[in-house]
């Protein structure tokens, strides 16, 4: 009776119509409760019966109600679901189809059926594009989704590459040429005939996709270096169809064991490619280099050309030469010469950097191994060897050699930028940090490229890992601009890559910049768009080779049973919850929950902003720090690898 009464009704909205509503973003856990996110600082609780009605990443309204004693959250109105168009795994029960969410703290299975133009029979375990068109907040009864597109079934080995490819919304395929009409040389271009010339190239045992080579000459007082860099602009016309394309990928996209080209197979591998003792239209950087290392400005040159590589190199067989290993050697005199040339052209060039620019520590790289049918075999460092050094500090010469080049005639291009300490409360941080370590630099020092460089140089010198990492994360990421800047990692004024164009739509750009200049014609315009879509597409490959190698990190331990191995690991993060590791062996991130850090949790404390992790209030660990671990857990469903220590010992911040 009482609850049929109209002014206990209206008594009742007027009170829910007061209570207090606030906005903010689900966060799940694994045990079915979560929490609404306000901001980094402010969470409300949410009890597991409210939970059924969101998912993870949801932004919502939600009433803050208080039940004995505890805020806690009512979800009102849904603002901006997480899952909109996403990638899933099939379900299948009986003749009903449900789709899980491939994302970690999504574990609702999702109804849903086929979009009305799809035909597809989908089985129990094929991976599927769906989008979400039912959500419970909405006024739904549950969950819905439509099946959009077949991805792959469980049984395909590819499925790590093609469900986070889509999951990206990337190309999975290299790019189809319909037919040679579409491949038109441009035989107008005058250009200077350098067959005669012993250009060499170096590169894996398996590329095909050869872009640099390099000829050098020497006498008493300088290098001379020439940088021939394969034409595929030259073949490419501007905004034709394989133009857009290349445009629309922005990089050939390098995974391990699976490789998407930017441009069609028949140019990058054949037409375009510097195979050995073929005739090959280049563009090509002439500068000579003093035997101090300093590149002289007045002497670069650029102008188009033919050549005809000499040699096909491999990096280990050059490197293992230079090593004086047994066994392979250069088959004629003038590529031995070449060989030698390089190197030391390497050597001042590096002295050089090391002194008036920067260089960094190598950090390992890892190698996928895979078998014929695409399973994962091993994974082991590759080291990056004297062969591999040789070639990339020649490439770096050019592209600094462009940069200047492209700024004189130009100034603008596509160039690589890198702002230091953009921020000056960073560089104020950074600065206190350097302080504790008796290392004395003022914000106005290392906000300048001369400042930066010798604050980077001392910092190597001094070899401390912990406070070089510690640095880094108040330093800016790198970026592409059109007008030149400096670009502090490397210590240069200015930085243009154009060494790449097979590879990098980027390069195309500049080398089309550089050609107009060449030949005195009108120059291209770069319009915004393009470079948004460059920055993009470099952030997502980022993150999609990230994404597979921690897929294929999982298969990799499960096909091994690697779990009762013990690791050497470095901490490469620390949060509130726990350490984030790699494992030094084969490269795999691994997480140590805090609870397997010290069994009393009031005596723990983890210090993210420091990078330090104190037990009864001594450091225990500290960023950078190589410790033991057994990994206990593998969890397929996130990707996750769990690891614990195998002992606490406290160290000392100075070591």
């Amino acid at each position: 009776m009482f609850q049929d009464n109209p002014l206990l009704v209206k008594l009742k909205k007027k009170l829910h119509s007061k209570m207090p509503r606030i906005e903010g973003i689900i966060k799940s856990s694994e045990r079915g409760f979560g929490f609404l996110e306000i901001d980094f600082q402010k969470s409300y609780f949410i009890p597991p019966k409210n939970m059924k009605k969101v998912m993870h990443g949801d932004r919502i309204r939600a009433i803050l109600k208080t039940e004995q004693n505890r805020e806690i959250i009512e979800p009102e109105k849904l603002i901006d679901p997480f899952l909109k168009t996403f990638v899933g795994k099939i379900h299948k029960t009986s003749n009903q189809l449900f789709i899980l969410p491939d994302f970690p703290l999504i574990n609702n299975l999702i109804k849903c059926t086929n979009k009305s133009d799809l035909s597809h029979n989908f089985k129990h375990g094929d991976w599927a594009i769906a989008k979400l068109t039912k959500h419970k907040l909405e006024g739904h009864q549950f969950f819905f989704a439509e099946l959009i597109d077949f991805i792959v079934t469980e049984k395909n080995h590819l499925y790590p590459w093609l469900v986070t490819l889509s999951a990206n919304n990337l190309k999975k395929e290299s790019p189809i040429l319909l037919n040679h009409e579409e491949i038109i040389f441009d035989d107008s271009i005058s250009r200077h005939d350098l067959t005669n010339l012993d250009f060499i190239t170096i590169d894996s045992l398996e590329t095909k996709d050869i872009d640099d080579a390099i000829f050098i000459e020497q006498n008493h007082y300088f290098f001379t270096v020439y940088v021939a860099i394969a034409d595929p602009s030259s073949y490419i016309s501007q905004n034709s169809r394989l133009d857009n394309i290349a445009k629309e990928r922005g990089f050939t996209n390098y995974l391990p064991g699976f490789t998407i080209p930017m441009l069609p197979n028949e140019l990058s591998e054949d037409i375009c490619s510097l195979l050995p003792n073929v005739r090959r239209p280049v563009v090509v950087c002439r500068f000579n280099v003093l035997l101090d290392g300093r590149i002289l400005d007045d002497s670069i040159v650029f102008f188009m050309g033919w050549i005809q590589s000499k040699s096909k190199l491999v990096y280990d067989n050059v490197s293992n030469w230079l090593d004086k290993k047994i066994g392979w050697e250069p088959e004629l005199k003038s590529i031995r010469n070449q060989i030698i040339l390089l190197h030391k052209l390497y050597q001042i060039r590096f002295f050089w950097r090391k002194n008036n620019a920067l260089i960094f520590r190598d950090r390992p790289e890892y190698k996928f191994y895979f078998s014929k049918d695409n399973l994962i075999s091993n994974i082991i460092i590759e080291p990056r060897r004297i062969a591999h050094r040789m070639i990339e500090e020649a490439m770096i010469a050019a592209n600094v050699c462009a940069a200047k080049f492209l700024s004189k005639h130009l100034g603008y291009g596509i160039y690589n930028i890198h702002k230091g300490f953009a921020d000056i409360i960073n560089a104020e941080h950074a600065v206190a940090l350097l302080s504790k370590f008796k290392i004395n630099f003022t914000v106005k020092d290392i906000m300048t490229l001369d400042g930066f460089c010798k604050m980077h140089r001392e910092l190597n010198i001094l070899s401390n890992s912990y406070l070089d990492a510690r640095i880094r994360k108040f330093q800016s990421f790198g970026e592409i601009n059109i007008y030149p800047d400096c670009h502090y990692s490397l210590g240069f004024e200015k930085y243009a890559t154009w060494t790449s164009p097979i590879r990098k739509y980027s390069d195309i750009i500049n080398h089309r910049l550089l050609k107009s200049i060449i030949l005195k014609q009108p120059s291209i315009k770069i319009h915004h768009d393009v470079l948004i879509n460059i920055n993009d597409k470099k952030r997502k490959y980022r993150i999609v080779k990230r994404s597979v190698e921690d897929w294929l990190y999982i298969l990799y331990f499960n096909q091994k049973n690697k779990k009762i191995n013990q690791y050497d690991a470095e901490i490469i993060d620390i949060y509130k919850s726990g350490i984030r590791a790699r494992l030094l062996e084969n490269g795999a991130n691994v997480f140590i929950p805090a609870t397997f850090l010290h069994f009393l949790k009031e005596e723990l404390f983890l210090d993210k902003e420091n990078g330090l992790v104190y037990i009864k209030n001594d450091i225990a660990y500290k960023l950078t720090d190589i410790i033991q671990v057994n990994l206990i857990d593998i969890k397929k469903s996130t990707r996750n690898i769990i690891a614990k220590p195998k002992s606490c010992s406290t160290l000392e911040l100075n070591n």
